[in-house]
């Protein structure tokens, strides 16, 4: 397993997470073995959001562990907050009131990380800034981040917060690649050089935040997984394929280490809730693709190389 350090932080973290959206699916004895599977596959930071599950995940993974100081301190707990029912809230009353009860539900007195989870369009910044200053203040969370924002958001933001915003959690997988798409494709006249990210991929390396990747294996939104899927993409999964072999891995190892190859150091977020394909999927961690195995997987995923 591959480990990143984030500078300015104590925190050392692996380059793969485990998404806990689903957990609820599991029952409390099959939870506690799917998170001790992936510790013991090398993954120390656990992924939540206030909305999986109601706050039912979150509750579901501090029993299933009977979380206690010494487990505690070997976790890096990352939850997010700002989706409501049908809209969006970055108020001060609601973030605040959103980690209270994320810190209750996992029993823990304090959040690694707390991340805004998609934009709040009536954001008004001083206030939101001053939730995350209280939290940080009050020991309640060490460090924050967004999720799905875009360079000039995160500006809005980072504007009025004197702590740097550490993480931006974004869609990115071989067959979802607009961060990449428009970079690839500059001064062409093509619908792949339209930039619909606002270079947040660029900004982010720039400005030395850690881009988590989720849904690594989905086409589109929600739209299904493309491993496997030999009528939508027969050349993707044919080169997933001999990449494996090459590397004595599995296809969905391949689709982690494409993601994890970047040179933005990426965080991978990994959802399955079995825990043999957690164990296959980490063998992507750091596997060393060339060039030409990378640039390979994105033409076989439709995109065009000018």
């Amino acid at each position: 397993m591959k480990y990143l350090d984030i500078k300015g932080t104590d925190l050392h973290v692996s380059n793969l997470v485990l998404g806990c959206m689903r957990l609820n699916r599991l029952s409390r004895e099959g939870a506690e073995r799917h998170v001790k599977a992936a510790m013991e596959a090398g993954i120390n930071m656990f992924d939540h959001a206030d909305i999986y599950g109601g706050g039912e995940c979150e509750e579901l993974f501090a029993q299933a562990m009977g979380m206690n100081s010494t487990l505690r301190e070997k976790m890096v707990l990352q939850s997010k907050c700002g989706i409501c029912q049908g809209y969006y809230d970055f108020s001060r009353r609601h973030i605040i009131e959103a980690a209270e009860g994320i810190l209750r539900r996992l029993k823990t007195e304090y959040l690694d990380v707390l991340l805004l989870h998609r934009p709040d369009a009536l954001m008004e910044p001083e206030e939101t800034a001053e939730a995350l200053q209280s939290l940080l203040d009050a020991g309640k969370v060490r460090y924050f981040g967004v999720s799905n924002h875009n360079p000039m958001q995160i500006e809005l933001l980072q504007r009025h917060f004197g702590q740097r915003l550490l993480f931006n959690q974004l869609q990115l997988s071989v067959a979802h690649t607009p961060l990449v798409d428009s970079g690839m494709a500059v001064n062409m006249n093509t619908d792949q050089s339209v930039d619909r990210t606002g270079s947040t991929l660029e900004y982010c390396r720039l400005k030395e935040i850690t881009v988590q990747a989720w849904s690594p294996f989905q086409r589109g939104f929600f739209e299904g997984t493309f491993l496997g899927d030999s009528l939508n993409y027969p050349e993707l999964n044919e080169k997933l394929s001999a990449l494996a072999e090459k590397y004595s891995v599995t296809p969905a190892a391949i689709a982690v280490a494409w993601l994890t190859r970047h040179p933005a150091g990426m965080q991978v977020v990994l959802g399955s809730t079995r825990d043999d394909r957690i164990a296959e999927e980490c063998a992507g961690s750091q596997i060393p693709l060339t060039r030409q195995e990378w640039y390979g997987l994105y033409a076989a995923a439709g995109n065009q190389i000018p």
